[in-house]
């Protein structure tokens, strides 16, 4: 069955990671004009939050219920899973380009590989090391400040903690799955992550006029305008919701292990568009530098004993939280 259902895992897949780099620009542009961060992961949780749950109460109502230590996990797997990993990112990308934005994040896979080794004391193939090794050269490279690139330390301790924030997404997700169904458990961490984001900044503080001024968007369509709230529409639906359910479906058929690994085309394809619509051009050495690093995390998915099974069970995959 799963290799006949292989394709259709993989275009998921590679659909879903294209949708989250486009996202990565879409966000940009908004912030660009004048929508904060924290504003924008706020309207990001809370309108994927009643979209996922709302698809769980027409698909499987009764596997929403959840109680006692596993909320408290669900509620940990919200606020740093998902609000954490979004807030870190949408800062990164606002003064980073995306592409070196989402690079950081995605050492989050080696963070993982790493912490099982030396915390959980699993067996851990030498591999990982060359990740290690391949990951730090490649980060290096890529950190060369390229024509009208100009790093920002802020930005690098956002995307570095989104990593973080990611691993630990991984990690909590990998426990969590091995009693519970993916989608509810989706829709809980964003309802968790959407509860933060309206305590801290409660819906009546949102600043007034802001989705519906005209945002100017970039690239080919430099001369067109759009409402705010058009783009962060998009950024709800396209950019989160539907990518996070595409997500879902190639880990089903493929397993999270080979969905993790096609996963990882998103920084390519966020470079890609970014290049396009922003003119955030990298360098040829900080493109060798990004195919290294992408190499490097390659080995630490592969590098624990036993891994397909483990994180098959596990069920999460690094697009499910970004971004992005």
């Amino acid at each position: 069955m799963r290799r006949r259902s292989a394709p259709w895992g993989a275009l998921a897949i590679l659909t879903g990671s294209v949708l989250f780099a486009v996202n990565g620009t879409v966000a940009k542009l908004a912030m660009q004009s004048g929508l904060s961060p924290e504003r924008l992961v706020e309207l990001r949780c809370l309108g994927s939050a009643v979209l996922l749950v709302g698809v769980a109460l027409i698909v499987n109502p009764r596997a929403l219920r959840a109680r006692g230590k596993e909320l408290a996990v669900l509620a940990l797997l919200g606020v740093v899973g998902v609000a954490l990993v979004q807030w870190c990112y949408l800062v990164a990308i606002s003064r980073l380009p995306v592409g070196l934005a989402l690079l950081l994040e995605y050492t989050a896979p080696l963070l993982v590989a790493l912490w099982a080794r030396f915390v959980l004391r699993e067996q851990v193939r030498a591999r990982v090391w060359w990740a290690l090794a391949a990951c730090l050269a490649g980060l290096a490279l890529v950190a060369q400040v390229g024509d009208g690139i100009v790093l920002d330390g802020l930005g690098i301790a956002a995307g570095l903690g989104a990593a973080v924030a990611l691993a630990a997404y991984y990690l909590l997700g990998e426990r969590l799955m091995t009693r519970r169904e993916p989608l509810t458990t989706h829709a809980w961490s964003m309802t968790f992550a959407a509860l933060l984001w309206v305590v801290l900044q409660p819906l009546w503080t949102f600043p007034r006029g802001v989705l519906t001024q005209d945002t100017p968007l970039a690239g080919p369509l430099a001369d067109v305008r759009a409402p705010m709230w058009l783009l962060v529409l998009g950024i709800v639906v396209l950019g989160t919701a539907v990518p996070y359910l595409l997500f879902l479906v190639g880990i089903r058929r493929l397993g999270a292990a080979r969905a993790g690994l096609l996963g990882m085309s998103e920084p390519v394809a966020a470079s890609a568009v970014a290049w396009v619509v922003l003119g955030e051009a990298m360098t040829a050495v900080q493109l060798v530098g990004a195919v290294v690093v992408l190499a490097g995390i390659g080995l630490a998915e592969t590098s624990r004993r036993g891994a397909v099974e483990a994180v098959d069970v596990a069920q999460v995959s690094p697009a499910s939280t970004t971004t992005p």
